[in-house]
């Protein structure tokens, strides 16, 4: 079997005596994809690490706090994985059950929001993706001791007392020994183009706290978060105000993405729609069209530097308006959300990222410049420009209009 894997799939194929393998992740490490690929691999070698044990019948367990987040996120990759590995016509598939298996093995997906549900069900393997969105006791300690044989768990280590790092790093690393921890980065993705690779370093000059806590080897806790107090749901309220939706455009690196905005009594919510990368004006079509946005969406607001795009989705029968632009807008953007309690779809993921990520700008003496950092935005700015244009349709009229 031949896989394009980074070296995270080797490094964690190399544990074979530890209880659990923590993988603390960086952005464009490819860190998801490649634990997966080494499911898919033991999934038809019955080899889950180098140590030659031949397991005839597992189950393995991939968990995420919330089910919309599994579907979306490593659900998808690792169907996508199956059929790049042609693998997929071997399978046995229950989309109902959400298994996958081959011979003796199973591969299932759950989601962590059932207490009770983690207090029953027993497993070999267990992959937790995105842990730090569980809790220690409730949810990670349930599956932990319900796993016989070896637990990954992988996350982006943006706060130094979370338990990850407490209870498992500087505790059970040290007293049991059974604790495996790989780092890995955007250095460990050879597949990285130098474009991709030159904008990711612009980050030690421009916002050194992003860079020690993203893209070096080091825990950090984020200071300054734009939002502290965001709320996840599971669905818009019923009785909701539709307001707009947004589309931000981009193509090769960063994603186009479409965000609906909700508003109910003093509450706002949001719902990302789209997020994803290399979409053409008539791939943005197909999609609108395939989600019936033209027959729901009374407004729809783009990126205004964008006016080819926005004339050629125009033409498609979509009301398609650019937003409108002037200094301050960031500012005056922060102000008014803050005076709403924010809520987020759990199928959002990116968006979720996104708002935990966004801080105000330091500089190299780590004082704030009271200023948004120009990075990991790209929902964000659809939400800004959502808002803005909700809120105050002319510059410099100080009204503000739903």
């Amino acid at each position: 079997m031949r896989i394009k894997t980074t070296r995270v799939f080797e490094r964690n194929f190399n544990v074979s005596n530890k209880k659990i393998v923590i993988n603390r992740w960086w952005t464009r490490s490819w860190k998801t994809y490649n634990i997966l690929y080494l499911f898919a691999f033991w999934l038809v070698t019955w080899k889950i690490d180098n140590s030659g044990k031949f397991f005839e019948s597992w189950v393995l367990h991939i968990v995420r706090k919330y089910s919309a987040s599994l579907r979306a996120t490593v659900q998808r990759d690792f169907e996508e994985i199956l059929h790049n590995l042609w693998i997929w016509w071997y399978v046995k598939v229950n989309k109902t059950e959400k298994t996958y298996i081959f011979w003796n093995r199973i591969v299932e997906f759950i989601w962590a929001d059932d207490e009770q549900k983690l207090r029953w069900m027993k497993r070999d393997i267990l992959y937790c993706n995105e842990a730090n969105e569980l809790s220690y006791k409730k949810e990670f300690f349930q599956l932990l001791i319900r796993t016989k044989y070896r637990v990954f768990i992988d996350f982006n280590p943006d706060d130094v007392d979370h338990w990850i790092n407490q209870e498992l790093e500087l505790k059970r690393k040290v007293i049991e020994k059974d604790v495996e921890v790989i780092v890995s980065t955007y250095r460990d993705n050879p597949f990285l183009s130098e474009a991709e690779v030159k904008e990711i370093e612009i980050l030690k000059n421009t916002d050194p706290l992003y860079w020690k806590i993203y893209w070096e080897w080091e825990y950090g806790k984020l200071q300054g978060l734009i939002f502290e107090n965001i709320n996840i749901v599971e669905n818009i309220p019923e009785n909701s105000e539709f307001i707009c939706f947004w589309m931000d455009f981009w193509f090769t690196n960063d994603p186009t993405t479409i965000i609906w905005v909700y508003k109910y009594n003093s509450e706002l919510f949001f719902d990302e729609i789209l997020y994803r990368t290399e979409m053409t004006n008539s791939d943005i079509i197909n999609f609108l069209k395939s989600e019936n946005i033209w027959k729901n969406a009374e407004e729809f607001f783009a990126d205004s530097s964008e006016p080819k795009s926005i004339e050629e989705i125009y033409r498609a029968w979509f009301n398609i308006k650019p937003v409108q632009k002037w200094p301050d807008s960031i500012m005056f953007w922060i102000d008014k959300m803050k005076e709403f309690k924010l809520n987020i779809t759990s199928r959002s993921i990116n968006t979720i990222k996104e708002f935990k990520k966004y801080t105000w700008q330091v500089d190299k003496e780590w004082k704030s410049l009271n200023k948004p950092i120009d990075c990991f935005n790209h929902s964000i700015d659809a939400i800004r420009y959502a808002v803005i244009m909700s809120f105050w349709r002319q510059k410099n009229i100080d009204i503000f209009i739903w």
